[in-house]
């Protein structure tokens, strides 16, 4: 024990540095809003479409949304997305080194920024997405919740009364949990929306169980029905192109929302009786599929609708029969003499970024044009 005091030391010093670094930032933020007074401001969005009136001083992304512009931001407006950048066409100061590893030489150069590292201190003018004038707040009320996995939540929200959403298959929306345990502020996530687009009344998202996410967890441990959450959609450009083009479609986990999402839409309005899919779904044991029975009752009724699951650790108790390996590997077999590919081809993927990339190497392979392959990448 002679080197307790050290290893003592070694524990506290980092924290206490921890710590005197959050008292010295809450008491800079607090004296910038005494000390500097900017006063009332106006935000000049896309040359005079709209603008703000607005109290100077805090970050561009909260003020924005104060006034029921909602820029996506994954992360929560934490730095840590790159999801919210707006295009600013006033000087508001150099890039900061919170935002640069977000941001491409030609955006730099173009002067986007991230929304939520910039405060506005003067008049600012910016350019956005027209599409985010659509994006509406609710106050939603959770409907239902079940388990379609051990670590997969189907989160149905009933919107309010009067209340209705207009959004295309493959956008997302953002949720936001309540602070809880250590967790002391409200924190929002991105999740696709699984639900199809003609229904106005509710937003269904799957929510997959990560270690530590504070979205995730609390959805997982603490969410109730009948419990009120807040949501923000729609968000992104994510979808199916009208083209008519055989659809790849490949996905695993909760990537399987935006694709139940888009077969749902294909029923409705019949389009899934002539335009040929090929959904190739992979997860690592039988416990992680689910809604088989749906899509494989999808396969059997539309000729052109292909259903392909595969496992790439099937256990004894699976009595799996189906396609086994990674997904990457079984899409590469069917590619290779199974789809058709003297017809064009579009590629539609939604996952972890390792998937997806491992996919697109496949797909680059068999003469796939990346101008032809969409993808929701789950950072």
């Amino acid at each position: 024990m002679e080197n307790a005091p050290i290893i003592i030391q070694a524990l506290v010093a980092p924290l206490a540095i921890g710590g005197i670094s959050a008292v010295l930032g809450a008491l800079i933020t607090i004296t910038d809003k005494i000390v500097n007074n900017y006063g009332d401001l106006v935000i000049d969005i896309n040359n005079g479409k709209r603008k703000l009136d607005i109290k100077g001083g805090a970050p561009m992304l909260q003020t924005l949304a104060e006034s029921g512009i909602f820029v996506p931001s994954a992360c929560g407006g934490r730095g840590s997305c790159g999801a919210c950048k707006v295009k600013v066409k006033s000087d508001v100061g150099p890039h900061l080194p919170t935002e640069i590893p977000y941001l491409e030489k030609e955006e730099i150069e173009q002067n986007v920024r991230l929304s939520c590292q910039i405060k506005v201190k003067d008049n600012v003018e910016i350019e956005i997405p027209e599409a985010l004038f659509n994006v509406q707040e609710f106050d939603g009320v959770i409907e239902r919740i079940l388990d379609v996995t051990h670590d997969i939540k189907e989160v149905y929200v009933k919107l309010p009364e009067g209340k209705e959403i207009s959004f295309s298959c493959g956008q997302y929306g953002q949720i936001e949990v309540p602070p809880y345990g250590k967790v002391r502020s409200p924190t929002q996530r991105a999740y696709s929306m699984s639900s199809p687009p003609s229904d106005r009344n509710h937003l269904e998202f799957l929510v997959r169980l990560v270690p530590g996410g504070i979205v995730t967890s609390y959805v997982h441990e603490h969410l109730q029905e009948g419990q009120r959450m807040k949501v923000i959609a729609p968000f992104g450009e994510f979808g199916v192109k009208d083209t008519g083009a055989t659809m790849i479609c490949v996905a695993g986990g909760s990537g399987m929302a935006p694709f139940k999402a888009i077969f749902q839409h294909m029923i409705e309005t019949g389009e899934i009786e002539s335009r040929e899919v090929w959904y190739f779904f992979g997860a690592r044991t039988k416990a992680d599929m689910f809604y088989l029975e749906w899509l494989n009752e999808l396969d059997e009724k539309y000729e052109a609708f292909h259903f392909v699951p595969a496992l790439s650790e099937p256990q004894e108790e699976d009595e799996w029969t189906g396609p086994t390996g990674l997904i990457t590997e079984v899409l590469a077999s069917y590619l290779t003499d199974k789809i058709d590919r003297s017809r064009p081809l579009e590629g539609y993927l939604c996952g972890s970024p390792g998937m997806l990339d491992a996919c697109m190497a496949v797909m680059r392979k068999f003469e796939m044009s990346e101008d032809n392959i969409y993808f929701d990448k789950f950072a």
